[in-house]
């Protein structure tokens, strides 16, 4: 009799797990087998429990995100240079994550080369980011901040508040600086996007903001950076890289800002090149505490999506004359023909398997200063202007699966000698709904061993309220997040 219990609680579950979950579905149990049942004296919830502890359930949930690159030619960050950032963000199309890389945010001379980093520009950068990503009324320049950054060098940490954990709302984010001076972050009620991580070297910086709602929908952890200075003699800051670490749930990111180096001549896409290779082997992000379980990648290529951007400076293999023939002609497949880092990317010279969208814009490099709706020198040359060739300097590509580009265009400011370039990506992140231990707990509710065999028939025709899967995601959303933090020097 026991033995015919047993069967028909198994049969009834699995008739009611079917009818759940007729499609695929990542909290899918292994098929029991039906014949020997009797032979095996292990009782259904047991098997799920071995199930969740050999194969997480994970779920896969779209994220839109924005990256940008743009060469500012050293010029100070102005109050109506927010209407050019507005422009360029396109916030009436919002993404879940803005990811901004800029170059020369000071000249590059010596002094700012050499001397030592000073964060003001890199402060009004952010002040002036986090403005027009937060505008509510108004002009977004008069918008007020609340919360100054005073650091070119700072990452996302959370610090939950143990009593309130069960509520994502109760989360009390904080900013941790790592410069000279640093500040807590003050809540602000109306902003609608948190800074997680911003990197200064030079004049190369790059800065991640994320929506403020998906810090209380996601876990996000392990926020770091890392640069890397590869410029004159191969170790000053004047080109080279700033990157950002991170981990959204169960999915690792990326981000490389770069400045590569300059010139036309034969020979400089090599510069280039090794300045690429010199970055994939130098950028090492900082180990976890000791003690921390989460494993997290240390190197560029460890990471699940991967995005490299920013003035790469690689050039067209053509004649002025030519290439601005084509231009105006707006023939932008037969230019792309003669684009540099296509042509360096079939011969295997660089970044192979890496991916770029379809380029159905002008080159945004190099525009004259006298007159910025146009490019620089040209035939006849302009007395006192630099002749240089128009190329598509500034890219955007990106490496690895579940990533989809949506858009990839440029913006139109005339602020500096270079158009400011973006793309939209939705892109997928893995949600893990089994890493909390304590899912392996709540495993034992439904066990049958509890139930009297009034309940084990009226398992067979209705459906358990609560559901073991409602109870196990409910669980889940309400463990604790856990985020780290570090800096590469």
């Amino acid at each position: 009799m026991d033995t015919e219990n047993q069967n028909l609680r198994i049969r009834g579950f699995r008739a009611w797990f079917k009818r759940k979950h007729r499609r695929a579905d990542p909290y899918r149990l292994p098929e029991i087998p039906d014949e020997d049942e009797n032979e095996d004296d292990e009782s259904l919830d047991d098997v799920f429990i071995r199930s969740m502890e050999a194969e997480p359930c994970m779920a896969t949930n779209e994220l839109r995100l924005f990256v940008g690159t743009w060469n500012v030619a050293g010029r100070p960050s102005v109050g109506n240079l927010a209407v050019d950032l507005d422009d360029w963000l396109n916030l009436r199309d919002a993404a879940d994550v803005y990811v901004l890389g800029f170059q020369e945010i000071v000249p590059l001379k010596p002094r700012t080369v050499i001397g030592a980093e000073d964060p003001t520009e890199a402060t009004r950068w952010s002040m002036l980011i986090g403005k027009t990503l937060n505008k509510k009324f108004g002009c977004p320049w008069l918008t007020p901040m609340l919360n100054p950054i005073s650091s070119d060098d700072y990452q996302y940490n959370e610090t939950p508040d143990p009593e309130r954990r069960l509520s994502f709302s109760s989360r009390t984010p904080t900013l941790v600086n790592y410069g000279s001076r640093s500040q807590p972050e003050v809540p602000n009620r109306f902003s609608k996007y948190k800074l997680m991580a911003s990197k200064k070297m030079v004049g190369v910086f790059v800065s991640v903001w994320i929506r403020k709602e998906l810090l209380r929908k996601y876990r996000i952890s392990n926020v770091r950076v890392c640069s890397v200075a590869c410029g004159m003699m191969g170790y000053l800051g004047n080109k080279g890289s700033v990157s950002v670490s991170m981990s959204i749930e169960g999915t690792t990111f990326c981000f490389v800002a770069a400045h590569l180096a300059s010139g036309e001549k034969k020979g400089d896409e090599g510069r280039r090149n090794h300045q690429v290779s010199e970055i994939f082997r130098r950028t090492s992000f900082p180990r976890l505490p000791e003690g921390d379980d989460d494993s997290h990648p240390l190197t560029i290529l460890g990471h699940d999506r991967i995005f490299w951007f920013g003035d790469l400076n690689y050039r067209l293999y053509l004649e002025d004359n030519l290439a601005r023939h084509l231009i105006d002609k707006q023939d932008w497949r037969a230019l792309q023909e003669f684009d540099q880092l296509r042509r360096e990317q079939e011969y295997g010279g660089v970044f192979q398997g890496w991916q770029e969208g379809t380029i159905e814009f002008a080159p945004t490099y190099k525009y004259s200063s006298s007159n910025s709706n146009r490019y620089s020198g040209g035939v006849p040359s302009r007395s006192g202007e630099k002749q240089r060739t128009p190329a598509w300097c500034d890219r955007i590509l990106w490496y690895g699966k579940g990533v989809r580009q949506l858009s990839y265009f440029r913006g139109e400011s005339r602020f500096s000698d270079h158009r400011p370039v973006s793309a939209l990506f939705s892109t997928r992140i893995e949600v893990t709904k089994s890493t909390n231990p304590r899912v392996v707990q709540l495993c034992k509710i439904l066990h049958p061993r509890t139930q009297n065999k009034e309940q084990q028939e009226t398992m067979i025709d209705e459906e358990p309220e609560p559901t073991l899967l409602s109870l196990i995601v409910n669980d889940t959303e309400a463990s604790p997040v856990k985020s780290n933090h570090g800096s590469c020097r």
